[in-house]
């Protein structure tokens, strides 16, 4: 059940946060005024017009870490689940960018060094890898693209790399033998949830196999939590902290991810994993970040010591999905 005053704290806050909280979690339409209303105040808001700004530069610097929060393609996603979408003239421009540079294999490119003792060409080139190229797919299917024949081509190769323990660390050919550091055979945990992220806006795909194996791997890495790391993905403390927002390998992201497969709901392992992310909460119901972006320093969840209205967002969302799960 909705915190009726968390609703009405979310409603006075940044217009982003007005906005998704109107249509996620009261469920007003798009064509309500008060909708139309908070829409328009978000894109007008400095900090969403200063993503736009330079996203319009995309793809912006050569990439360095896949981690880090100012990476054009993480700032691409937010605005993304924010509802900003092709029909919105500079994310039209933006997206035209994006799809600028598609590899043969079909996912999209962004410009890339590896350097030659990780078995790359230490040189500047235009390439992908399974940490990046589902989270640009994922953005382009939330802005409207998701029946692009090239969007639909990425997507089928991307989830041709499956294998039985979900997601490998997999590169383009571009950037020769590069891999992470973990063994061959594991799981890469970020590009298994990322794909997971992918695979869960594609209805055809997310009762799938990849989908389902891909979920088995991530909820037996947390019930082996202790002794389980491949490729140095642990789910320890710092993994359980709060933190927004959702880039990269930690509970909040991986809950938000597991929640939108309905199958996954009623698994025990993921209601531990939800259970240790509500219980965060504070006795209003609201949730004060335990970890920060330092490149999002100017937006609400980007400080520990009070409720954020952006990380409470993030998690009610979780918690009205679950609401809405049979049974």
């Amino acid at each position: 059940m909705l915190n009726e005053k968390n609703i009405e704290w979310l409603l006075h806050s940044d217009p982003w946060i007005e906005y998704r909280t109107r249509v996620d979690l009261l469920e007003q339409s798009e064509n309500d005024a008060r909708v139309k209303q908070a829409r328009r105040a978000m894109l007008a808001d400095s900090k969403i017009q200063a993503l736009i700004t330079e996203l319009l530069d995309w793809p912006g610097t050569v990439l360095n870490s896949h981690r880090s929060a100012s990476q054009p393609f993480h700032k691409l996603t937010f605005i993304s689940d924010l509802g900003l979408n092709v029909n919105d003239a500079p994310v039209r421009q933006i997206t035209r960018r994006v799809m600028e540079h598609q590899s043969e294999q079909g996912p999209f490119q962004l410009p890339t060094n590896v350097p030659t003792h990780f078995g790359g060409s230490g040189k500047d080139e235009w390439a992908w890898a399974l940490c990046d190229a589902p989270i640009i797919v994922y953005a382009l299917m939330k802005m409207g693209l998701g029946n692009n024949r090239r969007v639909q081509t990425a997507i089928q190769h991307l989830d041709g790399l499956a294998r039985d323990n979900g997601w490998p660390c997999t590169v383009s050919p571009e950037l020769g033998n590069f891999r992470g550091p973990g063994r061959k055979d594991d799981p890469c945990p970020y590009a298994t949830l990322v794909m997971l992220k992918m695979l869960a806006q594609v209805p055809e795909l997310s009762e799938g196999q990849s989908a389902r194996s891909g979920a088995e791997t991530l909820l037996t890495l947390w019930q082996n939590s202790r002794l389980v790391h491949p490729y140095m993905f642990f789910m320890g403390t710092d993994f359980r902290k709060l933190k927004a927002p959702l880039f990269w390998y930690d509970i909040l992201h991986v809950v938000e991810v597991l929640s939108q497969f309905k199958w996954v709901r009623k698994d025990r392992r993921f209601k531990e994993m939800l259970n240790t992310l509500t219980s965060k909460s504070d006795v209003d119901g609201r949730f004060i970040p335990e970890s920060v972006w330092v490149a999002w320093k100017a937006w609400d969840f980007s400080q520990k010591k009070l409720p954020s209205q952006g990380l409470t967002y993030f998690i009610e969302r979780i918690q009205k999905r679950m609401e809405l799960q049979p049974g």
